[in-house]
């Protein structure tokens, strides 16, 4: 019955939101509510409710503050430039703007940390969307790909979580499968370039006038379209020559897009601080490097970040609450839906649907089975992983396959190689946090994300487990 009343608690929830019958925060409240009142949990929610909501606290802490400090960052102009370079790097061909969005998120998720890189991710490329008038949703649908691809390196979180529950080296599980998460890599550039291409021929389509033939001029300048800006300029001669694509302060629509006034990149803003670009820079580097370390709590990291970030930049205390005010908005929404979260692996976990759900997916493989369960595993851990946290899946199923195939000769090393290639898909679950906070910035509806996403992370995570076989690192034995 549990196992019953788990999958369609999971499946009621992903229908609703994906067909937009109920907003994710509401559904992540009701619906695992009146699931487990079905359980006969009665009263008793609360205070398992309660509970995943205070181990919830610390991700909640972190991704209130990361998005303060990142939110000041841009304020004050940090990003800006890196923007401007990015704009003229990729020019306006929305095929290489997409291929941008991944090489950008993939570089970037080498910290192991999917808020981190969302957070940067949207606020370097989001305006870029917008001027060029491409889908956000493919912004998140391919951050996330790229995103959830790398998220199996060993600082990450899965490929520790595996380390750990098998009692093997963590560096043992990850470098042999180096080749393979290049090859996902691979997989997720050629969607890019695929959904670029897309983007490129409905923009040609929407907007003729616009878009029109490849060789078409559509700035008065001598910029072609998939052409990048020649360095130091910025379209047109005259008032707006000369600075950079994003300082432009027309007011109308240019046939190189819309002007950034009124947006977070408004060059006219007043809380630029160029005087202090170097500071922020160096603060923010600093950041990053202790939270690579990982040597101070990363919710506390990014509280002293924040506090000294608006002690030097608005020394003003009426300015500083006026500053955190702005971004208000972004954090209510984000922090909100992690503690919603809270109340469906509250449920999952203290009715006993999560034990209940690994016990039954180990019974129902037969035993003629057994010299493939290393790949059996890697195929239970796309929908495991999305179900359920990382810790439900890794300490609580991967233990008992482990033993499993242990009798039929299978190394615990090799099931843990295969239990990893699933997190191109978890990182696509309303149950992480980092998903929730990129949907939202990009103000992205979830189920909008999970339709253009959700196929395609599944078909990066079975080309990753199929090149694992084919290299030899994730064995079938006899």
């Amino acid at each position: 019955m549990l196992v019953l009343l788990g999958f369609a608690m999971v499946a009621t929830f992903m229908a609703l939101i994906m067909t937009k019958r109920m907003t994710p925060l509401l559904a992540l409240i009701l619906v695992p509510t009146i699931f487990g009142l079905f359980t006969g949990a009665g009263l008793g929610l609360g205070d398992m409710i309660l509970e995943a909501i205070g181990q919830m606290a610390p991700t909640a802490a972190l991704l209130m503050f990361a998005i303060a400090y990142f939110g000041i960052m841009i304020d004050v102009g940090l990003f800006d430039r890196l923007v401007n370079w990015i704009v003229r790097v990729v020019g306006h061909d929305p095929a290489k703007v997409v291929m941008g969005t991944a090489l950008l998120t993939a570089v970037i998720s080498l910290d192991g940390d999917g808020s981190t890189t969302f957070i940067v991710v949207t606020a370097a490329l989001l305006p870029v969307y917008h001027r060029l008038g491409l889908s956000p949703v493919v912004l998140t649908c391919v951050a996330g790909l790229a995103n959830g691809t790398l998220n199996i390196v060993p600082w990450g979180g899965p490929t520790v979580r595996a380390a750990a529950a098998l009692n093997v080296d963590a560096g043992e599980i990850f470098v042999p499968m180096i080749p393979s998460l290049l090859v996902g890599l691979a997989v997720v550039f050629v969607f890019a370039w695929f959904l670029g291409l897309s983007e490129r021929h409905r923009l040609r389509r929407e907007d003729p006038a616009r878009w029109g033939r490849p060789e078409q001029r559509f700035d008065a300048g001598s910029v072609t379209f998939g052409e990048p800006l020649p360095t130091g300029t910025s379209g047109p001669s005259g008032p707006g020559a000369g600075v950079g694509l994003l300082e432009r302060t027309e007011t109308t629509q240019t046939a190189a897009g819309p002007d950034m006034s009124g947006t977070a990149l408004d060059p006219d803003r007043d809380t630029l601080r160029p005087k202090l670009f170097v500071f922020n820079l160096v603060l923010t580097v600093v950041i990053m490097g202790l939270l690579i370390a990982d040597i101070v709590p990363l919710a506390y990291l990014f509280m002293i970040g924040t506090a000294i970030a608006l002690l030097v930049n608005f020394p003003n205390v009426k300015k500083q609450a006026e500053v955190l005010g702005n971004h208000s908005s972004s954090i209510v929404a984000v922090v909100s839906m992690v503690f919603a979260a809270a109340v469906l692996t509250g449920v999952l976990t203290g009715t006993g649907m999560v034990d209940a759900m690994s016990q039954w997916l180990v019974d129902v493989i037969p035993d003629s089975m057994g010299p493939i369960l290393a790949v059996l595993t890697g195929l239970i851990s796309i929908p495991a992983t999305f179900f359920m946290s990382n810790d439900a899946f890794y300490f609580g199923i991967l233990p008992v396959l482990a033993e499993t195939g242990a009798h039929y000769g299978i190394p615990a090393v090799d099931m843990a190689r295969a239990s990893i290639t699933g997190q191109p898909v978890h990182m696509q679950s309303p149950l992480v946090p980092a998903i929730l906070l990129l949907v939202s910035m990009a103000k992205v509806d979830l189920g909008d994300h999970h339709k253009k996403v959700l196929w395609r992370a599944c078909i990066v995570s079975l080309v990753m487990l199929a090149s694992g076989v084919l290299f030899g690192v994730i064995g079938i034995y006899n």
